[in-house]
């Protein structure tokens, strides 16, 4: 989701710096005039003397009442939801590697993702399963499974969470050494569209 957010916001940030540089190079260079081709009224970039902001736009609310207060108010949001942005950006959506307890006093390191592949890899491998969904969360030493299983309709819920907990996670825990991994499923349908029946 976060990458998906963080695209669009690229993506539109990126189309507006292009299309606003782009004015600004059309009318520094006095393109319409070279290449003969008329820019809309309200455009405001018509020749090299033009200004972005001329003497009238940076004057013209300074008395009204509301001015200075709204320009406080619309840069304390965006300051928000730019720290909102970096936040989300430092927080890990998912754990890189598990510390395993190899017996000698030593510690070894098992790849996160090789871990949620193996469990999401079986846990659809279960009767009624279409699609699961694996995040380890939590710390190295103790992390916490997030399950999100889609079932499909002749699935058995109440079986399905017995076998992905004794088989599925048990297997997952006493393969990485761990002695506990607590666990978060959730269950979900899968819909499907209505058959005609004729």
């Amino acid at each position: 989701m976060l990458k998906t957010v963080n695209r669009v916001l690229l993506g539109l940030l990126g189309l507006g710096l292009f299309a606003l540089g782009g004015g600004v190079l059309l009318g520094g260079l006095d393109l319409q005039r070279h290449w003969d081709f008329d820019v809309p009224g309200w455009w405001p970039f018509r020749g090299p003397a033009d200004v972005v902001l001329g003497v009238e736009g940076r004057t013209r609310w300074r008395e009204e009442d509301w001015w200075w207060p709204a320009v406080i108010a619309a840069l304390a949001v965006l300051l928000l939801l730019f720290l909102g942005w970096l936040v989300a950006q430092l927080r890990k959506d998912r754990l890189d590697h598990v510390l395993i307890d190899t017996g000698d006093g030593a510690a070894a390191q098992l790849g996160g993702r090789a871990l949620e592949d193996a469990i999401e890899e079986e846990a659809q491998a279960l009767d009624g399963v279409s699609r699961a969904d694996v995040r380890l969360r939590g710390s190295r030493t103790a992390p916490v499974a997030r399950v999100r299983l889609r079932l499909e309709p002749h699935a058995q819920p109440e079986r399905t969470l017995v076998r992905l907990s004794r088989e599925t996670l048990a297997r997952a825990r006493d393969s990485a050494g761990l002695d506990l991994l607590p666990s978060k499923v959730t269950l979900r349908e899968v819909r499907h569209g209505a058959h005609r029946v004729d």
